[in-house]
């Protein structure tokens, strides 16, 4: 009897979530719309969120110009930066105003509550003892590498320090090796095959959370669709391979804000004459974030002090949503090269 009587206390609130679920399953505030962006029939559209978009728009709109740059004439006449100042090992090819100013850009760019002294010894700017100027050196040498030499990703458009921190010393989406495994016994608590813990790495799916490992800082083989039924020499992959690949689209698909055919026509999806442009721009992106994972974030883990450091001891590294933050394009495209040309190629 008594068990009787809490089923009939709790029937009366399990018909009202079911009730519920009926009459608003699928609703989502407000309407949610499309946009068609292949032929009719294909299934390619792109959802959007009017109250995300607006959203999105502030997080993603370009700070004010911190004063205008000095006319040609002015900057030909100064002084270079290097002859002015001590150990300037980078940007001492830039007039002194022109430096001065990219300097105070970067101040407000990164640590706009902290100041010159977040990267500089107030007693002695030339000093390399903090540790973050010595990054800072090193992150302007892979903004300019990034426009130079990755215009097939970044286009004219381009990035500089405020395209990844956004007013912050560290950007908001930097990602760390996952730590290890909770449980180390056997049975049903031993190796989880790194899934089942859903973290942004995988887009909080249960898929594996060594995607971005895989796949941003090795340079694994992300294509994996088989040729075969099953996985062979001759093209196939593993099924962790495969759950690591889709836990990196999920991952890219939330970094851009966009579904999978974006990129990807749904007729066949692994074909590449059948997908849109945005894929060989994607596959750029990819190879982008490898190198500056690669060759500038990896080789400072002994220059960051160990609060720094992830669990495991490893730098923070980059991702997709490091730059996109949620939109197609950082900024939605808006350029602030033209504001800060010193961060530009050099022609």
């Amino acid at each position: 009897m008594k068990n009787f009587g809490i089923l009939a206390a709790i029937l009366p609130f399990a018909a009202l979530l079911v009730i519920a679920f009926l009459f608003t399953v699928g609703w989502e505030r407000p309407p949610i719309g499309y946009e068609q962006t292949g032929y009719r029939g294909t299934g390619m559209q792109e959802p959007n969120n009017p109250r995300e978009q607006a959203m999105l728009a502030a997080l993603n709109a370009i700070p004010e110009e911190i004063y205008p740059l000095d006319s040609p004439a002015d900057l030909a006449q100064a002084d270079k930066a290097g002859d002015v100042y001590e150990n300037v090992q980078v940007l001492g090819d830039l007039p002194e105003p022109q430096f001065i100013r990219l300097m105070t850009a970067i101040t407000e760019w990164v640590s706009p509550e902290q100041g010159c002294n977040y990267c500089h010894n107030p007693d002695n700017l030339a000093d390399d003892s903090v540790y973050t100027k010595v990054v800072a050196r090193r992150m302007i040498q892979m903004t300019r590498d990034v426009n130079a030499n990755w215009q097939d990703h970044v286009k004219e458009t381009g990035v500089t320090c405020y395209t990844c921190h956004r007013g912050n010393p560290v950007p908001e989406n930097v990602w760390f090796d996952e730590e290890p495994q909770r449980y180390a016994g056997k049975g049903m608590l031993g190796w989880n095959h790194d899934q089942n813990r859903p973290s942004a790495q995988n887009g909080y799916t249960s898929l594996p959370a060594t995607s971005l490992a895989s796949y941003l800082a090795g340079d694994g083989n992300i294509r994996v669709q088989a040729t075969a039924a099953l996985p062979t020499d001759a093209g196939g992959a593993s099924i962790k391979q495969t759950e690591e690949t889709y836990g990196l689209m999920m991952h890219m698909s939330s970094s851009l804000g966009v579904g999978c055919t974006y990129c990807h026509n749904t007729q066949a999806i692994g074909s590449w004459e059948m997908s849109p442009p945005t894929r060989t721009t994607a596959w750029h992106g990819i190879r982008m974030v490898r190198g500056i994972n690669a060759d500038y974030l990896a080789p400072l883990q002994g220059t960051f002090p160990e609060n720094r450091l992830g669990p495991t001891g490893d730098v923070a590294k980059a991702n997709c949503a490091t730059c996109h933050q949620g939109v197609f394009k950082p900024f939605y495209g808006a350029t602030m090269l033209d504001k800060y040309p010193s961060l530009a190629p050099m022609k």
